[in-house]
């Protein structure tokens, strides 16, 4: 296999697992990039918007329209930071009541979409992921 195949190949997965786990959030009012930045507050806890971007690899300008989507909807919080310029995002009280619901439905697609993906393949997968990340950072 070539390296274009290859890669070619990774966009159309990324593409059709982006696809299904919008299908999953949708009855939420939700997406992919909002559920990331949920998903990263609620296992990081208050982060600043440069630290979300930084750590899910997104531009500033995305970020702010995700995050100004997100404090529309009641689900993030912006906090004052000790420096008056940085502001904190959290989850609010309403986000922490729902996540279990949200997080149990994109359970269920990610558990549907392996369901035929032998479990030691997972974890292989899983390993050559996380090289691969950590050799690119």
């Amino acid at each position: 296999m070539n390296s274009h195949e290859l890669f070619h190949t990774l966009h159309q997965l990324s593409r059709q697992l982006t696809n299904k786990l919008n299908e999953a959030l949708k009855p939420f009012g939700l997406f992919n990039a909002q559920w990331a930045v949920i998903f990263v507050l609620n296992k990081r806890g208050s982060l600043t918007q440069k630290e979300l971007c930084d750590y899910l690899f997104v531009e500033a300008p995305p970020m702010t329209r995700t995050i100004q989507r997100l404090v529309k909807q009641g689900y993030v919080k912006q906090v004052p930071g000790i420096d008056k310029r940085e502001k904190h995002v959290q989850l609010t009280e309403e986000a922490l009541k729902l996540y279990p619901e949200w997080e149990n439905a994109v359970n269920e697609v990610n558990h549907g979409l392996l369901k035929h993906f032998p479990s030691a393949s997972q974890e292989e997968l899983s390993k050559l992921q996380k090289s691969w990340l950590h050799q690119l950072l």
